[in-house]
């Protein structure tokens, strides 16, 4: 997944004049795109800078949790799959 060129702190920043002003307003003044501002605004809507710093972390223990889960069960099969053969 690439990498966004924005920090949490400027996301933030950004969602906050696109508030006081238009979104397209702060769209230009930020240099995104409004979609960049709409798309952001569904996503961290209300939020503090804490609280999506918080919301990346716990996303990033999800994916690391279910590529274990994944990888377990994966092993659990192999297991089941050399018990089935009776050498």
């Amino acid at each position: 997944m690439k990498k966004g060129y924005f920090s949490d702190e400027q996301i933030v920043a950004v969602l906050r004049d696109a508030e006081a002003t238009t979104a397209v307003a702060a769209a230009r003044k930020h240099g995104v795109s409004e979609q960049s501002i709409y798309r952001w605004r569904n996503k961290y809507a209300g939020m503090e800078v804490s609280d999506v710093r918080e919301l990346k972390r716990v996303k990033d223990e999800n994916m690391r949790l279910k590529k274990l889960l994944a990888e377990r069960d994966l092993e659990v099969e192999v297991m089941k799959d050399i018990q089935a053969k009776k050498w």
